[in-house]
């Protein structure tokens, strides 16, 4: 009895030990990279990818407790593609897409992984997008995406209307109505035009926006001034996020609704003022170019 007790004992040793082992911590690499503000922690995850991304990002984005962000983006090889994105928000969803994260995955991979192509692809879990690179002294400036082409039938976005768009159509939001045109560049988007977007309590409305009946997968919100003939100021609530300094599908989802609107031209540059700064949008009738800049903040090491 005494050797099976000790028996037991060892078992459940070389069991803890296994357990910790498997639930080891590994310090990582990590870069902080934004585009206009749009701040993401970047892994290089050629060679590894984490067990749980999800905990994983809604702990390195708090901002007071950890290095901070509006998420997580792990950039890995591609069969099909130069690289592959999977981005997840502060709060641990995953997203299919972010405008302002591809473009500084594509600096990336041209300054850190030398992968010295001025057009390069990346993989999405909206598809392949294609990149252009400004490129000075060595140093990636600004970048071009064909972010394809805009979705606008609500069961694709998905929205609950009627009919085969829903442009310009009334959304009741805790008993306000607003006048709403929804569309998917890959994620949903809800752009509503008002007089004042910083007028807005939008901690208070952004939520109820998000989680609005109408959005069975939550939704990202846009509140748009008109300044004038393919000029347009934005303010944005991400969901899973919530408010950011800019979101780049959401300038290419305003671009689209100023077009429809009548305020701003097919085929014409469109500039998108966000709170971190400007991208410059042109919507044609196969697909929506986003241009703007990506930019590094810092290096470090976090512990996974």
């Amino acid at each position: 009895s005494s050797a099976n007790a000790r028996s037991r004992i060892f078992r459940s040793a070389r069991s803890a030990i296994r357990s910790s082992e498997d639930n080891r911590i590994m310090r990582q690499h990590f870069w902080k990279m934004h585009g206009i503000g749009n701040d993401y922690i970047y892994f290089d995850c050629f060679d590894w990818f984490p067990s749980d991304p999800s905990s994983i990002a809604e702990k390195l984005s708090d901002r007071h407790f950890s290095v901070g962000g509006d998420g997580v983006v792990f950039i890995c090889r591609s069969d099909v593609a130069d690289g592959r994105m999977r981005m997840f928000n502060a709060d641990g969803s995953e997203g299919k897409m972010c405008g302002n994260a591809i473009r500084c995955i594509g600096k990336f991979l041209y300054e850190v992984k030398g992968i010295r192509k001025d057009v390069l692809t990346v993989e999405t879990l909206s598809g392949i997008k294609t990149l252009v690179l400004d490129v000075k002294d060595g140093s990636v400036e600004s970048v071009r995406v064909d972010m394809g082409a805009a979705e606008l039938r609500p069961d694709r976005i998905p929205a609950k209307f009627a009919g085969e768009r829903a442009v310009d159509v009334p959304l009741d939001v805790n008993g306000v109505q607003y006048r709403v045109t929804c569309v998917s560049m890959g994620n949903p988007h809800c752009v509503t035009f008002v007089d004042d977007p910083y007028a807005i309590d939008l901690e208070k409305i952004g939520p109820m926006f998000e989680c609005n009946e109408a959005f069975p997968e939550r939704v990202n919100t846009e509140f748009v001034r008109v300044d004038g003939r393919n000029e347009l100021t934005m303010r944005v609530w991400e969901r899973g996020s919530g408010e950011t300094w800019a979101c780049g599908t959401g300038a290419c989802a305003t671009a689209v609704a100023g077009v429809l609107k009548g305020v701003s031209g097919m085929n014409e540059e469109i500039t998108v003022h966000l709170r971190g700064g400007d991208l410059r949008i042109c919507v044609t009738k196969d697909a929506v170019f986003m241009t703007g800049p990506a930019a590094f903040a810092f290096e470090g090491e976090a512990d996974i």
